[in-house]
Order: structure tokens, then C-alpha cells, then sequence
């Protein structure tokens, strides 16, 4: 992804509300690349629990930032996608984050089992 003008702060870097809005779009793309849809037509759907982001290094505008995704730490609810961000022009490792999830059923209101359609499409993954 490219980082925009209007993703800069008053510092002149990435700022954290961008990089967050990044780390969502890399995740929707992650999840589609796999056939995942975030809310099934049962109602049933992903929300993202807690997430947590560490900087190493500076992002400017025009950067061009890859996002590597994947998952991890699966549970009976969920589980972690996580992110490596790097401007690959030189290198630099931007951040690492990690984003925690659950399935949650919006009719019930209630968070429910994984899937098993979606835990099948990452079977390397290790429970916890």
C-alpha cells in the first residue's frame, strides 16, 4: 500500500491512525485472498478484539509499504492475525502488529465457535 499525504501527522511520519486504517484494509485483503468474508449471510462474523502495533522505524508520504499477513495462536473462539510492515525499497522494517479475533453471532449477540470451514483453510496453524 502507498502511504498517502493525508496519512501524515504533525511530525511528518505515518501516523497512528493511518497505519491502523492500513492494517484493517491489509486484513479485509488477507481474509478475501482466502475466500474469507468477514459477516456471513447467517449473521455470523469476525470482530477484532485487541490490537497491538510496534514502530521501528519512520513511514513518509509516497512510501510504498508491504503488508505480509497471517494467522496464529488459534483457540476455540478465535485467534491472531498478525502483520509484518516493511518499505521494501530498502528494507526497512516499519512495524509488527497483532490483531486478536473472535467469531461473534450479531443475532445472538454472543461470541461463538471458530468455523470449522475457516480453520480448515489454515491447518498448519497451532492450537491453543
Amino acid at each position: 500500500m502507498t502511504v498517502r499525504s493525508t496519512d501524515i501527522n504533525g511530525a511528518n511520519h505515518l501516523s497512528n491512525d493511518a497505519m491502523i486504517s492500513m492494517i484493517s484494509e491489509a486484513r479485509a485483503r488477507f481474509l478475501f485472498d482466502h475466500g474469507i468474508r468477514e459477516t456471513s449471510d447467517s449473521g455470523t462474523g469476525i470482530i477484532v478484539t485487541d490490537l497491538a502495533t510496534m514502530y521501528r522505524a519512520e513511514s513518509h508520504a509516497r512510501d510504498q509499504l508491504l503488508f505480509e499477513v497471517g494467522v496464529m495462536d488459534f483457540n476455540r473462539y478465535g485467534g491472531d492475525i498478525i502483520f509484518r510492515i516493511s518499505r521494501p525499497a530498502d528494507a526497512t522494517l516499519i512495524a509488527l502488529a497483532k490483531s486478536g479475533f473472535v467469531f461473534f453471532d450479531y443475532g445472538q449477540g454472543k461470541v461463538v465457535p471458530m468455523a470449522a470451514e475457516f480453520s480448515a483453510k489454515f491447518p498448519e496453524v497451532n492450537w491453543l
